[in-house]
């Protein structure tokens, strides 16, 4: 797990359209932080502090809010939740942080990250990812930035399903049925001309 990151926000205490649309103008994301325990408070960061740690941390990383509230300040463990960008725009709209309990496990979905060259692949086979991300469980202090997958003894039309691979400790893979994660597969051949004239009178 990456060092906690931290991040300044500040509490608000109206809302609606007008209101977050004053708030984008001035440089400010409207969001709202709500946690295990049922607390909900409306919040607004700064856009660019804000795209900074969310590069950092992503969805993964627990981050450190510090909540400015006119001298009341308090700090709360959050994961980012959920960030709303703009149809059009390349603009994030709204942010919702979640406090989870950092004793009990979430439920998370992790980028895959695959190492290795399979054996497969030199013998012309063609890696195949068929999941991006995974669902795990675990402490949210504990949550990787990705699943690390080594296909170096993958050969030609073999997969590595689910319930094959090796997580790392505290961390449990989430899943109703067995799936295929990666594979090796044979190139498309490609059709010779007389293959193609042929189809072409039959059809």
């Amino acid at each position: 797990m990456a060092e906690m990151i931290s991040l300044q926000v500040e509490k608000r205490e109206t809302k609606g359209k007008e209101t977050n649309k004053k708030l984008r103008k001035e440089g400010y994301i409207p969001a709202v932080y709500y946690d295990f325990k049922g607390d909900n408070i409306l919040l607004q960061v700064k856009n660019g502090p804000f795209l900074k740690a969310w590069h950092q941390a992503g969805s993964t990383n627990v981050v450190e809010l510090n909540i400015v509230n006119g001298g009341k300040d308090e700090k709360r463990s959050a994961l980012i939740w959920e960030v709303e960008k703009h149809p059009v725009k390349d603009q994030v709209v709204h942010i919702d942080f979640y406090g989870p309990n950092l004793k009990e496990e979430v439920d998370v979905s992790v980028p895959v990250k695959v190492v290795g060259k399979a054996k497969g692949v030199e013998k012309g086979g063609v890696l195949e990812i068929f999941r991006e991300e995974l669902d795990i469980r675990c402490l949210p202090l504990n949550i990787p930035e990705f699943i690390e997958i080594d296909v170096s003894e993958l050969d030609l039309n073999q997969n590595l399903h689910i319930d094959e691979l090796s997580m790392p400790e505290g961390i449990k893979a989430v899943f109703d049925e067995n799936f295929a994660v990666v594979g090796v597969v044979e190139p498309e051949k490609e059709e010779t001309e007389e293959e193609e004239e042929k189809e072409e009178e039959e059809g």
